[in-house]
């Protein structure tokens, strides 16, 4: 077993920083929820994949106020939003931008000058993303790995930071161009937007048949977000915890040793090592926005399907049986215990750990 090494404590530095965050957080849900009605697990998520640097997708049926949600968020963290509806026709240049012939007026020269495309904004919402070309497609996922484009032999930086949200509609699938799995892997949380309970519904009929407007106010600024950022990846992990995340992502892999029955009877691929990374990452930042500055396994095991969800490619057997991935997961989740022998047998340690 790793041996569990204690973490320097955090400096006073950190610690208003961590506030600063929850702070903050506290005030988006706030200022959100003057718009949006209810969606808190899927306003907490987005919310914890932006501090920790990741892309998400949602997944939903229209009229679930996905894109409102997202140019909300954007108004309330005072960062430049652009929405680029994907459609069969569009062209790569439609979303990088392109070089035009300008003439300068004095000289009579002529040059190629970059036009920036959509893709130049903090926040982007690529809506129905599955509804492009492959080839339009990669030019939006190159931009989310490189946070950059290339023009004309030029490579242009995106400004920092940069969230692409795609979404994605589950319904009405004819003539849609599904995103591979492997780009799917881009992305750090696949979110599942559902249909809001009663209550809900008969409040957002209220809201939206008036003559009510409802605005946001800033809560945080660029810079902000990206010192919040850095602070995420400073919050301690423990090894155990670390090779808690590591355990559960090896036994979604069908060829490994560890791999349970499940998995090697309904799964086609396991998980990559991305999902680590982002599981550890998403767990610093859920800790901090709930008041802790450790990471526990309960962190790991709550984003664990927003983590995995499109990164376990379930086969023909388990779609024969309607075995989803996300009720995989939940198997695994309980088939995985958070830890066992050693010093972590101990119970005022393990009740640290795993609190």
């Amino acid at each position: 077993m790793t041996e569990m090494t204690n973490p320097p404590p955090p400096g006073a530095d950190d610690l208003a920083a961590a506030q600063k965050l929850r702070d903050g957080y506290k005030r988006i849900r706030a200022e959100l929820s003057r718009i949006i009605v209810g969606q808190d697990a899927v306003i907490e998520e987005l919310l914890i994949a932006l501090f920790a640097g990741g892309h998400c997708i949602l997944e939903g049926v229209p009229g679930l106020a996905k894109t409102l949600m997202i140019s909300s968020l954007a108004r309330c963290l005072s960062l430049s939003f652009n929405r680029i509806q994907f459609t069969p026709d569009l062209m790569p240049s439609d979303i990088t931008g392109t070089e035009v012939i300008a003439e300068d007026k004095s000289t009579g020269n002529r040059a190629f000058k970059f036009l920036p495309g959509p893709v130049f904004a903090n926040i982007i919402l690529a809506d129905e993303i599955n509804r492009t070309p492959p080839k339009t497609q990669a030019a939006m996922l190159e931009s989310m790995q490189e946070r950059q484009v290339t023009v004309g032999g030029v490579r242009h930086a995106l400004e920092a930071p940069f969230f692409v949200l795609a979404t994605q509609n589950p319904i009405e699938q004819e003539g849609t161009y599904p995103l591979p799995e492997a780009q799917q892997d881009r992305f750090m949380f696949k979110i599942f937007i559902g249909y809001p309970g009663y209550d809900e519904e008969l409040e957002i009929a209220t809201r939206t048949t008036t003559e009510v407007d409802a605005k946001v106010d800033t809560v945080l600024s660029a810079a902000e977000i990206l010192e919040l950022q850095r602070l995420v990846r400073r919050v301690p992990a423990a090894p155990p915890v670390i090779k808690y995340a590591l355990d559960l992502v090896r036994k979604t892999r069908p060829s490994d040793a560890a791999a349970p029955e499940i998995v090697r009877k309904h799964v086609a691929w396991g998980a990559g090592p991305r999902a680590v990374q982002f599981l550890i990452l998403g767990a610093k930042a859920r800790a901090v926005l709930r008041g802790n500055y450790h990471v526990s396994t309960e962190d790991i095991r709550a984003l664990a399907p927003a983590v995995l969800r499109h990164r376990v490619i379930t086969n023909f057997a388990a779609q024969a049986e309607g075995y989803s991935s996300d009720r995989l997961i939940a198997d695994l989740l309980a088939q995985t215990a958070p830890y066992s022998g050693g010093l972590l047998q101990d119970e005022r340690v393990s009740k640290a750990i795993n609190a």
